[in-house]
């Protein structure tokens, strides 16, 4: 009697591991922008206590400096009133180098509740 053996070669275990590889080095280049947008949409519902435009980029310009927030300031900021709530806004972008000339573009954008 013939057995077959069961598995994965070694050319399927250097494509997986390759793979692998990739994507964790995607991972980790992504994420830091991921912690930063959620330190930014927090700064930004924070902003919203502020009555002035002018407070309210201070505000979020003191909470920047806090969680160490370099993609945007206190003047990126849109700030408008709907109803009797303001309301923050931003939009940005970050360029992530891959390789040569690939990059990744991650586009940002949120608003304060």
């Amino acid at each position: 009697m013939k057995y077959q053996q069961h598995g994965i070669s070694f050319i399927g275990l250097l494509f997986v591991g390759g793979v692998l590889a990739v994507a964790s080095v995607l991972i980790v280049q992504v994420v830091p922008t991921l912690i930063e947008f959620q330190a930014i949409t927090k700064a930004a519902s924070k902003a919203t206590e502020g009555g002035t435009v002018a407070e309210i980029r201070a505000i979020f310009d003191k909470a920047a400096a806090v969680d160490d927030i370099k993609s945007i300031s206190g003047k990126d900021l849109e700030v408008t009133k709907e109803g009797d709530k303001t309301v923050v806004g931003f939009a940005y972008t970050r360029e992530i180098h891959l390789a040569g000339p690939a990059y990744l573009l991650l586009k940002y954008n949120s608003r304060s509740k």
